[in-house]
């Protein structure tokens, strides 16, 4: 740091030439994040030093937290849910499995989780101390009921599965593992924080939310397919009365008890998600999926026009396939079974789609 500072000019060509050396979002097909919209950013803006740590200080934006939670809710089949905005899925999970194991005060606690869960469910189980059970998939990716049937005991204290799996792009087939959680009495948790917005507008989709009456918990990331700013996700519940165990004293703010996990909040990121729901309504965010979705039916079409099959037809924008190429300049990313990844995000356009094949097939030739 200079004793004197930098001058505006300086710092900002410095920091300019950082921002050059990020890749632009249209050679990306590897994130499952995506450009922000419009919307979102001028709504960030607008909120840019609200803090959700303290909202009583904030109360506009903290009634902005409420008609967020309130929409994702109506969204899930859950007019009544209780919820607040978190960091992104990762932080959702750990404050879900904490509350599944508060509720279940057992001596040997374990969690039961597929496969294909998140990595983030390797960082709760370490940091509450909870043995992961990790069951096995059937051959489309999913998680196996009958697996979770065998590995469940009476130290289980949640069951995980996944609504849009970050590899294979699958959804669990939550209303069948939603029976063995409820036949023993067990939290049930369903990880939608890429897919919660994108399966509800996917054709005669099988129930996979609260519609579910053993789902105990949701997490689902506007950042993802929102397309809202960077970071927001949120941890909806079927019981609001839930999040009282995890209720700290907070003495000098302006509210006396949080059960969030983080202090500082930042209410921007919960207004642009609130701004892009609101904008777009149920129809556009449905067009959008509809597109992303067509450009993952593309990718597959074109990808195996080259002889590179798909690993598995998947329910959400994702696509892998058995394909050894790593285009230059391009970014996807590899499965740990070795497939090539990619994500429809809606910065993937049809003609960044066509772009890519037509790179794939300089080399294929």
């Amino acid at each position: 740091m200079k004793e004197n500072g930098s001058s505006e000019e300086e710092l900002f060509s410095y920091l300019s030439s950082l921002r050059e050396e990020d890749l632009s979002y249209g050679r990306i097909l590897s994130s499952m994040c995506t450009t922000p919209h419009p919307v979102a950013i001028r709504a960030h803006m607008q909120f840019i030093e609200t803090n959700l740590g303290d909202p009583g200080l904030f109360p506009g934006t903290m009634g902005l937290e409420d008609e967020l939670i309130r929409m994702l809710g109506d969204l899930l089949h859950h007019h009544g849910a209780g919820g607040y905005a978190t960091s992104g899925g990762t932080e959702s999970n750990i404050q879900a499995l904490r509350i599944a194991k508060k509720q279940k005060p057992v001596a040997k606690p374990n969690v039961i989780i597929p496969a294909s869960a998140h990595f983030s469910f390797d960082k709760a189980c370490d940091m509450l101390g909870l043995e992961m059970r990790s069951v096995p998939l059937d051959s489309n990716y999913r998680m196996n009921p009958d697996s979770v049937n065998e590995a469940v005991d009476t130290n289980t204290v949640a069951i995980v599965s996944v609504v849009g799996t970050t590899e294979y792009g699958m959804i669990d087939p939550v209303k069948e593992i939603g029976s063995v959680a409820a036949g023993n009495g067990v939290f049930f948790h369903v990880d939608a924080a890429f897919g919660g917005l994108v399966a509800p507008f996917l054709p005669d989709p099988a129930p996979w939310d609260f519609l579910v009456p053993s789902v105990s918990s949701i997490s689902i990331d506007p950042h993802k397919m929102g397309m809202s700013t960077i970071p927001c996700g949120a941890l909806l519940l079927r019981d609001p009365e839930a999040f009282g165990c995890l209720n700290v004293d907070t003495p000098y703010l302006t509210v006396k008890k949080e059960c969030t996990l983080a202090g500082t909040r930042p209410g921007a990121p919960v207004a642009s998600a609130y701004a892009v729901l609101r904008y777009l309504g149920r129809e556009g965010l449905s067009a959008i999926v509809q597109g992303c979705m067509e450009n993952t039916r593309r990718l597959i079409e074109g990808m195996e026009a080259y002889g590179y099959v798909r690993a598995v037809t998947p329910d959400v924008n994702v696509a892998t396939f058995d394909c050894p190429l790593t285009p230059p300049d391009w970014r996807v990313s590899r499965t740990r079974w070795g497939h090539m990844r990619t994500v429809l995000m809606p910065h993937v356009t049809r003609d960044v789609v066509e772009s890519f094949l037509e790179t794939i097939g300089e080399f294929h030739a």
